[in-house]
């Protein structure tokens, strides 16, 4: 169960990282919220236990991991939102999280990169990220709409608390303050999202 929140925690710092921290809060992405990863950057359940002891702080590479499935699964099910949402405001935010993400990701990897030694992240979606994205698919119009601001929200939501636990006893001082610089970013669009209508 320990695992479980930690990968819980790890994908919810990918995902912020995938926001950009220099991105107005209207370009970024809003499905941060859904990252989740291990240490090793194998997907989890997401499920929590909230008798379970705290969980290990999340590694170098396994918030690597989740920040790039984040930042993945935005892009991918912002993608969807172009071609299937009905409101002009959800497709306005889905450009932006395409935008962020992309960007993220671009900033990621370039720090990652950096680092001695180097990681390179593995954006691979965990299980529920998967399933997320494959129940968007089979939406249009406004059921569409309803189903990926939901998706968004629960999404930062997630992104959101994994890059403050990443932040406070992450074990990569650069990879800490990318997730610390993300927490603004990541607020705004979870914000944004819960204004989705």
């Amino acid at each position: 169960m320990t695992n479980k929140l930690v990968i819980l925690l790890s994908g919810t710092v990918l995902a912020l990282a995938a926001c950009g921290k220099h991105e107005a809060a209207t370009t970024d992405t809003a499905n941060d919220v859904n990252m989740t990863a291990t240490d090793n950057g194998a997907a989890m359940d997401n499920g929590t236990d909230l008798n379970a002891a705290a969980p290990a702080p999340m590694t170098a590479q396994g918030f690597a991991n989740a920040a790039a499935a984040s930042d993945h699964f935005e892009i991918e099910s912002s993608k969807l939102a172009a071609a299937s949402a009905k409101s002009a405001d959800v497709k306005s935010f889905a450009s932006k999280m395409i935008a962020a993400h992309t960007a993220s990701t671009a900033k990621l990897k370039g720090i990652a990169g950096g680092l001695s030694p180097a990681i390179t992240p593995d954006d691979t979606l965990n299980p529920d990220q998967q399933a997320a994205l494959d129940g968007l698919k089979g939406k249009t119009g406004a059921d569409f709409d309803t189903a990926y601001a939901a998706a968004q929200v629960d999404a930062h939501q997630k992104t959101l608390d994994a890059l403050k636990a990443y932040a406070a006893s992450g074990d990569n001082d650069a990879l800490k303050g990318f997730a610390k610089d993300m927490v603004p970013t990541v607020t705004a669009h979870l914000n944004m999202a819960k204004g989705l209508k």
